[in-house]
């Protein structure tokens, strides 16, 4: 089952997938050697947009929770890019600790813990499961939906205090911590000032500092590069953004800064849309520049929605994960959705492993619309929708055959991965740097 496009096989998305297609072969080697130049992140996901006129990412997870919506298929390629990455990473690596969020309510999730592990293990580690919750007080087994369980066990560091083990087994002695907790909250003692062990994606990657606005910089940079190499407006593929910081949306502060950016921008893509004659009414998704699971999201038509805004409409902007309040903003172009599964709105979710595609999956939202946020309740996953790999496309099918579509959709999920190495890069402390 292929999700249903509600759009004509015309415009300017099949001549951008035409062009992908035509030019396999010169992608290829332009990331190939853009690889050569920088590290990828250990694993990554990007949510993506088609919008019928542009195919573009909204969003980039460098802690993703979802390995248990994949298509269970493409397991051999998700073991084999984690080789990859594990051999780049620490050759001899035998023992890994796989650190997870704080949601042991969250059966579904911890059935992603459990299938990463399986991954890792796969790959030739001896994984464990390490629990930051204080009340993991010794080996903790999990009984999960699908039938099957997972051992938490609690975390502490080293006799020398110089690295992590586990509590109840102090000879444990991991190469590598793999965090699959994007520190939404902040570092962790546990995990701070770790010695000669790989943390793993690297601490400033968690959204106590970590800002999409930055991320977006870059991938605006690496979306210009490759247009350029392959001949295409890079609009097609790049969602225009601005940033507002000093907000408080419960004090009514820097409604005036976050008005102004939304018209700026609003004219900006309504240029765009009168050059490829799209009758569309443009919009912004205004939401935290830090931080996941939806929260902190509203969609704008116009600069004067945000100003007096209600109570209601505060309270769900001022704060996100955690209880974390937010005080600064992106406002990016929204990139409306043309893709349905069961008559269900729906969004492709690409999953990355090293600077490999492993699969992905559909988010779909029936209670939502094609221009709202789909990560909100009411939400399912299809992943046997993905029913063959993005690395292979069929030039004699016609570009938006499905492997054609999801080979375009490996490609920008490739650039969002190359844009957060780039991301990584710039915003590593100076000591890690030296």
């Amino acid at each position: 089952m292929v999700p249903h496009l509600t759009t004509a096989l015309t415009g300017p998305l099949l001549e951008l997938e035409r062009r992908f297609l035509d030019s396999q072969t010169l992608i290829e080697q332009w990331l190939r050697t853009q690889w050569t130049e920088h590290t990828p992140p250990f694993y990554a996901s990007c949510d993506l947009r088609n919008s019928g006129f542009k195919l573009a990412p909204v969003d980039t997870n460098l802690f993703p929770g979802g390995f248990n919506n994949l298509n269970p298929a493409f397991l051999p390629l998700c073991v084999q890019a984690t080789m990859s990455a594990i051999e780049k990473l620490c050759a001899d690596a035998r023992n890994l600790l796989l650190v997870p969020e704080n949601h042991t309510r969250n059966l579904f999730y911890l059935q992603n813990v459990a299938q990463l592990a399986l991954i890792l293990r796969h790959a030739g580690l001896n994984v464990r499961v390490g629990s930051l919750l204080p009340e993991i007080a010794g080996p903790t087994p999990v009984e999960l939906p699908n039938g099957g369980s997972l051992l938490l066990e609690p975390l502490a560091r080293s006799a020398n205090g110089r690295r992590l083990t586990l509590k109840n087994d102090p000879g444990f002695d991991p190469c590598a911590v793999l965090l699959n907790n994007d520190l939404s909250g902040g570092v962790p003692p546990l995990l701070q000032e770790l010695h000669e062990q790989y943390l793993i994606p690297p601490l400033h990657a968690g959204w106590h500092v970590r800002r999409k606005s930055n991320h977006f910089a870059a991938y605006e940079e690496v979306a210009t590069s490759f247009a350029e190499a392959i001949g295409i407006d890079p609009w097609l593929i790049n969602p225009y953004f601005g940033v507002c910081g000093e907000i408080d949306f419960h004090e009514r502060k820097g409604e005036e800064c976050l008005a102004a950016n939304i018209d700026s921008l609003l004219k900006r893509i309504g240029a765009k849309y009168r050059e490829y004659g799209i009758a569309d009414q443009p919009f912004v998704i205004v939401k935290a520049d830090a931080g996941t699971y939806g929260m902190g999201i509203m969609t704008v038509r116009d600069a004067s929605e945000v100003i007096g805004l209600n109570r209601k409409q505060r309270n769900k902007m001022s704060v996100i994960k955690e209880g974390q309040q937010v005080t600064e903003v992106i406002i990016q172009e929204g990139v409306p959705t043309v893709e349905t599964v069961n008559e269900g709105v729906a969004e492709p979710v690409v999953y990355m492993i090293d600077r490999y595609v492993v699969g992905g999956f559909y988010r779909v939202n029936a209670a939502r619309g094609r221009d709202e946020n789909l990560n909100a309740p009411g939400m399912t996953f299809q992943p046997l929708a993905f029913e063959m790999p993005c690395s292979l496309p069929d030039c004699s099918c016609e570009p938006d055959a499905p492997p054609n579509r999801f080979y375009a959709y490996g490609v920008i999920a490739r650039l969002t991965l190359l844009a957060a190495s780039l991301e990584l890069e710039r915003t590593a402390p100076v000591e890690e740097i030296a």
